[in-house]
């Protein structure tokens, strides 16, 4: 079934290319050929796991000696095509770089894995100057730099139970992260908020809103700290993992120096996960966290009311924090594919929902949830491509609210009363060979900014992905 469906998936490549029909080599008679027939050099081409291919062998014998890398390109053109704050099309890439180094591979000892990966981002920026949205509508969307992004050490222990990492992380990589529909090798959606929540920004500084003074660890900004896993079964896990509370940004992420007074970034996540496997039943998972930071933070209403003269905007709060939940389940496995069901990648239809929610007093949002469906293979002979359809809510901060109010009250005007913002993607994903894909992604954004200043924006996307 593999060999047929990547078969598939290169004559829809060379279609499209006008070199042949999609369903060319596809058998006309139900019954089983003895044997598949070789592919084409061509097909061959589309069907290898890399755009470059294997280097005649080089690439696998690395990894069997404990060397293997990673190299993607993504190249995005996403469009305001009406409302946010002007129409237009920018160009926005991103060249990802991973190399892994394992210690039980190289013969020299057992669980140990060292990771460096590095990223040029380039383009001119979009949601800030075309959208204006909190929930940033493409994934490349930052500020153009080359850096580096993690470098750890992991150690596996204990039958590989208990996992320790120390190095420069993203905490992103390790938390509040899916096991089945989104990941970083396997982008189903755009728009940032459902990679990593957009609630969880809370934490840092918004630019003339001073209610943190700390910028965000997460890709591509990563800290140094320590994280622990402990996986004692397929079933149940508990993570930790503590960071430096100031991501360096400058210095293209090479400056190891601790920042000292700005405190400590701390993640706490345990989930449970059922019909792993082998159960032959569709699998599902739950996932609680929280996150806290140890330095101080301004109250946000008392910021507020210093534009008019109602308080000193100096009122501070020890830490900040807030809460998560993740619920995945698949809800239908396709025939062919229920042998290998548990499996990430299993073609059928899934489903999550996920809340975040932080105090109000101290942060920009107080709560929100995002949610959606992700079928893969939904239609005959396209078994790997995938369609999107998500949406989020983000709750502004009461306290900004009512603080925002009373200053109308005095200077009517001064604030456009701060509410929500909302986001809708549907996309879909097509797997034009093992190594490309094309994604093209509608995004409805309401409310962009958190209030009604800024006009509901139709945006679109289209995005390519290479793998070499």
């Amino acid at each position: 079934m593999k060999l047929r469906s990547l078969r598939l998936v290169a004559g829809a490549a060379l279609a499209l290319m006008g070199l042949r029909p999609v369903n060319a080599g596809t058998p006309a008679s139900p019954a089983p050929a003895p044997s598949a027939p070789a592919p084409s050099s061509l097909e061959a081409f589309f069907m290898q796991d890399y755009l470059l291919g294997d280097w005649g062998g080089v690439r696998t014998d690395l990894a069997d000696h404990g060397l293997s890398f990673e190299l993607f390109y993504i190249g995005s053109m996403p469009t305001n095509m009406h409302g946010g704050i002007k129409e237009g099309t920018v160009y926005q890439g991103a060249m990802l770089m991973m190399a892994d180094f394992d210690t039980t591979k190289a013969g020299l000892w057992k669980g140990g894995r060292l990771h460096v990966s590095a990223v040029d981002l380039h383009g001119n920026p979009f949601s800030a100057d075309h959208v204006g949205d909190f929930n940033k509508s493409n994934l490349v969307d930052f500020q153009s730099d080359f850096r580096l992004w993690e470098a750890y050490y992991e150690q596996k222990l204990l039958n590989d139970t208990l996992t320790v990492k120390l190095g420069l992380m993203a905490a992103d990589m390790d938390f509040i992260l899916p096991d089945f529909y989104h990941s970083l090798s396997n982008i189903t959606f755009l728009n940032q908020t459902f990679f990593f929540p957009t609630l969880v920004f809370n934490l840092y500084d918004v630019p003339g809103f001073p209610v943190g003074n700390h910028a965000l660890n997460s890709s591509p900004y990563g800290s140094l700290g320590a994280v622990v896993k402990w996986n004692p079964s397929e079933k149940f896990y508990t993570y930790f993992g503590i960071y430096d509370g100031e991501p360096n940004l400058g210095d293209g992420g090479t400056d190891f120096s601790l920042s000292g007074d700005q405190g400590a970034l701390m993640f706490f996540e345990t989930g449970i996960r059922w019909n792993v496997k082998g159960s032959g039943q569709l699998p599902g998972d739950l996932k609680l966290g929280a996150f806290y930071h140890t330095d101080e933070f301004y109250d946000v209403k008392d910021v507020i009311g210093s534009f008019a003269g109602l308080s000193s905007g100096t009122k501070t709060h020890d830490g900040n924090y807030g809460f998560y939940a993740l619920l995945e389940q698949m809800l239908h496995c396709e025939d062919e594919c229920k042998a290998q069901m548990g499996e990430v990648g299993c073609q059928g239809l899934y489903s999550f929902l996920r809340f975040t929610g932080a105090p109000a007093d101290r942060n920009l949002t107080q709560f929100g949830v995002d949610g959606g469906f992700v079928y893969k293979g939904l239609f005959k002979g396209r078994d790997y491509d995938t369609l999107g359809i998500g949406g989020s809510y983000l709750q502004m901060s009461d306290d900004i609210r009512s603080a925002q109010k009373a200053v109308n009250r005095l200077a009517p005007g001064t604030f456009v009363v701060a509410d929500y913002e909302a986001a809708i993607e549907v996309n879909y994903k097509v797997q034009l060979a093992a190594w490309w894909t094309i994604q093209p992604s509608f995004q409805y954004a309401m409310h962009p900014g958190g209030s009604g200043e800024i006009d509901n924006a139709w945006v679109f996307i289209l995005q390519s992905t290479l793998r070499f």
